[in-house]
C-alpha cells in the first residue's frame, strides 16, 4: 500500500490489485475513519477525500496504513441480467486478439457473473470485473462517438456506455437497457457490488428503461420543484450571452453512480452574490461566461452580482438609462431591461436573485454539469425565470473583498501540490511544469483548461495508467505532453497520470482564467502527509 498526496483535501491509496482496492473500500464503508467525506474506488487505487478541519493528512495516512491489505469479504449484491445483441464493430478484432472464434467470445462473455467494481468516466458507467477474464487493449484511436447501450471491453473490464460519448473501448455488442435515467431512483442501473450476467439475444430490441418509481421531475418553466403553483415570472431572457448556466455548490455524494460534484466554477463568487441579496450561500444563481446577458424585468426584484466585474446598465420603461454599481444590491422595476457587458477581467460572473431562482433539482442539485449532461439546460432566449421562496436575511451592503483577476495575455500564478503521479515524469518533465508558462487555449471549457507550452512534459513511464479517481484542479498529462487542468465538470475517473494538483485556495481563481492568458505553476511545500508519500 502506498499513500500519495493529491491536494489539501485528498489522498490516493495505491494497492496491488482491484481485489485489495474493493476490500479497503468495503472496510472503510463499514468502519469509517472520522473526517473522511468521500471514497472513489478505481482499478488499483482508492481516492480518499477528507475534511482537514476534522482530521489531518498525517493522521489519515496513519489510519489508512493500519488497514490490513486484504481482499475483503466482497459481499454478493443483487444480480442484473443484461440482454446483448453481439454484433459490435470490434467483435472480430477482439476474437483475433484473444485467439478465439467470435462464437467463443460470445459464449465466454455470457458464461460468468461480472461484478460492478466501481463507477466513473461518465454517469452510470460501471466498470465490470471478473466474468470471462478477458484482457483486451483499448483501440489505438478512440472513436469520436459511441452510441448509448454499446457493450465494450478494455483491459480486464467490461462496460456499457450509458450515453453517446467518445471512447476507446472495443465494441462487441449492444443492449436495449437504459444504464442511466435521471427519472429513476437511483439513476444508475448498476451500482458497486451488484452482479451482472450478459444474456445473448438474436436481435436488438428497442431501448427500454428498467421500471422505476413514478418521480416528478418538473421542467423549470412549467411547475415548481415542490409541486406547488407556478410563481409569476420575474425575469425574461432577451439575450443569454455566450453561456449562462444555473449553478450552486454542486452534487456531492453521488460518486457511486459515477457523478462528480461539479457546481460553480468560482464558488466564492457564487456565495458572495447570494450574500449580497440575503440568500443562503448555497442557493442557485446564474453563472455568466463573458457577460452579454440581457434580461427584462416583469416584477420588482433585487439582484446581486459578484465574480468577474461587469459593466451594468438598466434601461427603464420610460427609456432612461441607469448605470448602477455592481458591488451593491441592484433593484429592478417592472419594465426595466438589464444588460451586462463583457468582464473587464476574469471570465465568469454570478447573478443571484433575492429569494433564489425556482428551478428543479436533479440528484439533489440545481447545478448544470456540462460533461455529465445533468441539471438545467443553458439559458435560451425567451426563458422565463421565476423566484423561489427561500428564507432570506438582511442584505449585505459591504463590498466583496477585492481580488485581482487575470486578463487575456496576462500571466497568473497558481500554487500546486506535486503528485500523485509526479514519479511518472522525468526530472526534466517535473522541472518544465513549473519553469515555463502555459498558454490557456480557446478549446478550454468547464471540464478543463487545455494548456499549451513550448516544451511538452517528458514521461519516465510510458505504461498505460489504470483508471483512477481525479479531483478538481488535477493537472492530467495525456500522451502529447500538453497538460489539461481539470475544472468543475471533470470526469470522476481518468486514465492519464496527474503530475500535480492546484491548491484549494487557487481553485476559484483557476475558474476565472480566460483563453490566451498564461499560467505559471508554483509548487508549494507546506503540505505532505508524513513528509511525502508513505507506504507499508
Amino acid at each position: 500500500m502506498r499513500i500519495l498526496p493529491v491536494n489539501q483535501r485528498a489522498l490516493l491509496v495505491e494497492l496491488d490489485d482491484l481485489a485489495q482496492t474493493l476490500g479497503l473500500h468495503e472496510r472503510l464503508q463499514q468502519a469509517p475513519i472520522a473526517g473522511v467525506t468521500t471514497l472513489v474506488p478505481a482499478a488499483r487505487t482508492l481516492l480518499v477525500h477528507f475534511a482537514p478541519e476534522r482530521i489531518t493528512a498525517a493522521e489519515l495516512t496513519r489510519g489508512l496504513l493500519a488497514q490490513p491489505p486484504s481482499g475483503g469479504d466482497h459481499r454478493q449484491g443483487e444480480r442484473i441480467e443484461i440482454p446483448v445483441h453481439y454484433a459490435g464493430e470490434d467483435l472480430d478484432d477482439v476474437a483475433r486478439l484473444l485467439d478465439l472464434t467470435t462464437d467463443e467470445v460470445i459464449r465466454r462473455h455470457g458464461e460468468h457473473d461480472y461484478r460492478v467494481a466501481f463507477c466513473g468516466f461518465a454517469p452510470g458507467f460501471a466498470y465490470l470485473a471478473g466474468g470471462a477474464g478477458f484482457d483486451v487493449p483499448r483501440r489505438p484511436t478512440p472513436r469520436t462517438r459511441i452510441p448509448a447501450g454499446a457493450v465494450a471491453l478494455a483491459g480486464t473490464f467490461s462496460g456499457i456506455y450509458p450515453t453517446a460519448s467518445p471512447g476507446g473501448w472495443q465494441l462487441i455488442g449492444t443492449t436495449p437497457l437504459e444504464m442511466w435515467d435521471v427519472e429513476r431512483t437511483p439513476a444508475a442501473l448498476l451500482q458497486p457490488g451488484m452482479r451482472v450476467r450478459f444474456i445473448a439475444t438474436d436481435a436488438p430490441p428497442e431501448r427500454t428503461s428498467v421500471p422505476a418509481p413514478d418521480i416528478d421531475t418538473p421542467a423549470r418553466d412549467t411547475s415548481r420543484a415542490d409541486g406547488g403553483a407556478l410563481p409569476v415570472p420575474m425575469l425574461e431572457v432577451i439575450q443569454p450571452g455566450l453561456q449562462t448556466l444555473f449553478q450552486d455548490l454542486g452534487r456531492p455524494g453521488q460518486t457511486d453512480q459515477g457523478v462528480s460534484t461539479a457546481g460553480a466554477m468560482d464558488q466564492g463568487a457564487l456565495r458572495a452574490a447570494n450574500r449580497r441579496v440575503g440568500n443562503p450561500s448555497d442557493a442557485a444563481a446564474l453563472e455568466i461566461a463573458l457577460g452579454g446577458l440581457r434580461l427584462r424585468c416583469h416584477r420588482p426584484v433585487l439582484i446581486g452580482l459578484a465574480g468577474a466585474p461587469l459593466a451594468v446598465s438598466i434601461r427603464t420603461a420610460t427609456g432612461e438609462t441607469q448605470l448602477p454599481a455592481g458591488d451593491r444590491p441592484i433593484e429592478l422595476a417592472a419594465g426595466d431591461v438589464l444588460t451586462l457587458g463583457t468582464p473587464s477581467a476574469g471570465l465568469r460572473s454570478y447573478l443571484a436573485l433575492r429569494g433564489g431562482f425556482e428551478v428543479a433539482p436533479v440528484l439533489g442539485s440545481r447545478a448544470t454539469d456540462t460533461l455529465a449532461k445533468l441539471g438545467p439546460a443553458p439559458l435560451a432566449r425567451g426563458d422565463q425565470l421565476r423566484a423561489a421562496d427561500l428564507p432570506v436575511t438582511a442584505l449585505s451592503l459591504e463590498p466583496s473583498p477585492s481580488r485581482e483577476l487575470p486578463r487575456s495575455g496576462q500571466t497568473v500564478t497558481l500554487d500546486v501540490v506535486m503528485g500523485p503521479r509526479s514519479d511518472w515524469f522525468t526530472a526534466r518533465g517535473r522541472e518544465m511544469l513549473c519553469a515555463q508558462h502555459w498558454r490557456v487555449t480557446p478549446q478550454s471549457d468547464r471540464v478543463g483548461l487545455r494548456l499549451e507550452g513550448e516544451q511538452a512534459l517528458e514521461r519516465a513511464d510510458d505504461a498505460e495508467l489504470p483508471s483512477e479517481g481525479t479531483v478538481t484542479g488535477a493537472i492530467q498529462v495525456p500522451a502529447s505532453g500538453q497538460p489539461v487542468l481539470f475544472l468543475a465538470d471533470h470526469p470522476l475517473t481518468g486514465g492519464y497520470p496527474v503530475i500535480a494538483c492546484v491548491a484549494d485556495h487557487h481553485l476559484d481563481l483557476a475558474g476565472q482564467i480566460p483563453a490566451d492568458a498564461h499560467i505559471r505553476f508554483n509548487p508549494i511545500t507546506d503540505f505532505s502527509p508524513l513528509g511525502g508519500e508513505a507506504s507499508s
